[in-house]
């Protein structure tokens, strides 16, 4: 493991993931897969909220919580006591990284705010994570994903167009969140090399949120009005989305003229859309969806999903099949990508974890650690980082604090 661990582009950076639930920790598990070492504290009682969320695994783990915690130690102090706050301030020392998504104001009261981090670790960089901005009015407010996605308009935006708003099937807010967490750190992390300062990233669930309406956004802006719902078709391509064949539901995406042309006569051998003024262009097709579409819903209605999809892919139009779940993730693509492990686990003897997205030289990231039982590491830490004998922890068991 020390060969991987030296190789990744992390090496050598430790972080300090004080944060729970899904932004920040999502946030300290990318860091995590470029091979940071990530030292996540909980509560000695409950742990991280997640680890009670969702199906169990093991005593102590949950697949909600799984998917946002591979390779990370865990140790637990219950920072309502000043004995913990000291020790988080020690191994603060010896980090590079803190991150943190407390309510507005709590790591400043427990002791544990930017200035008092940054006090005995002057070049932190230090990750805030809330709700809303730090420096406006609603600071204070708690920020739930599904708030949000209210809130930014991303619900007005999702769904067809004849049904209520509607959420993402995963907690997009949440995850955008840490994944733009973790390239600000990746950014202040990079400028202390050159500058040796540290910085404090601040981040807020609604601005991330917002950022992800993309260029639904910018047509609202431009149209000063909410642009209408299209359900799993595309705003602006014709056609593109979900269609039904006639056992069951493909994705077709006809991207541009020629796209178009071929569709018509090599797929659903209708020449006469290709030939039809109304729809040679995107702009045309666009203008005329309805006619378009009830002509080639019936036509696809009437060939099997495996037809369409060998005359699809022989035209070179792009396409898929819409699969379940369970199917993806058991596919061919997904085990031959190496996409989801099979790690060992004290407990349920092996449990699955889902391998990081990135490639380096031809290599996919490896898991390094599966999702941690909780305080699976506090004594190792607390040993090699701050010199604590079996005695002390003893006593700091005794008293509650780990």
């Amino acid at each position: 493991m020390s060969d991987i661990n030296s190789s990744l582009p992390l090496a050598g950076i430790r972080v300090l993931d004080l944060s729970r639930v899904l932004a920040g920790p999502l946030c300290g598990m990318a860091l995590g897969d470029f091979g940071a070492e990530v030292i996540k504290v909980e509560h000695p009682g409950r742990g991280d909220d997640t680890r009670d969320w969702g199906l169990r695994v093991g005593k102590t783990e949950t697949a909600y919580f799984n998917s946002m915690n591979r390779n990370k130690r865990s140790i637990t102090l219950d920072l309502q006591k000043p004995e913990a706050v000291q020790i988080v301030l020690d191994l603060a020392r010896q980090c590079d990284v803190v991150i943190q998504n407390f309510k507005f104001g709590g790591a400043e009261k427990m002791g544990l705010g930017y200035e008092q981090i940054k006090a005995v670790r002057p070049d932190i960089v230090y990750c805030s994570i809330t709700g809303y901005d730090r420096s406006g009015p609603e600071a204070a407010r708690p920020g739930y994903d599904l708030v949000v996605q209210g809130e930014a308009g991303l619900m007005a935006i999702n769904g067809e167009a004849d049904q209520p708003p509607l959420k993402f099937g995963v907690a997009a807010v949440d995850m955008f969140t840490g994944m733009y967490s973790a390239q600000a750190i990746l950014a202040a992390l990079f400028q202390r090399q050159k500058t040796g300062c540290g910085r404090h990233v601040e981040m807020a669930l609604f601005d991330c949120g917002l950022m992800i309406t993309a260029y639904y956004g910018l047509e609202a802006m431009l149209m000063q009005k909410d642009p209408p719902r299209y359900g799993n078709a595309h705003p602006s391509i014709v056609p593109y989305g979900v269609f039904n064949a006639e056992d069951g539901p493909l994705v077709i995406t006809v991207g541009n003229n020629a796209q178009f042309e071929r569709f018509c006569r090599e797929v659903i051998d209708r020449p006469d859309l290709a030939d039809d003024e109304r729809f040679k262009t995107n702009l045309g097709r666009g203008a005329n969806r309805e006619a378009l579409m009830s002509e080639i819903l019936r036509e696809l209605g009437r060939r099997s999903r495996q037809l369409l999809l060998q005359r699809l892919k022989a035209a070179g139009i792009p396409c898929g099949e819409v699969l379940g779940l369970y199917e993806a993730l058991t596919s061919e693509r997904a085990v031959r990508g190496g996409l989801v492990t099979e790690q060992p686990h004290p407990v349920a003897g092996s449990t699955h974890v889902m391998a990081p997205p990135y490639r380096l030289d031809g290599e996919r990231l490896p898991v390094r650690r599966a999702p941690p039982e909780l305080g699976e590491g506090t004594r190792e830490v607390l040993s090699s980082m701050l010199g604590l004998g079996d005695e002390r922890l003893a006593e700091l068991k005794a008293l509650g604090v780990l």
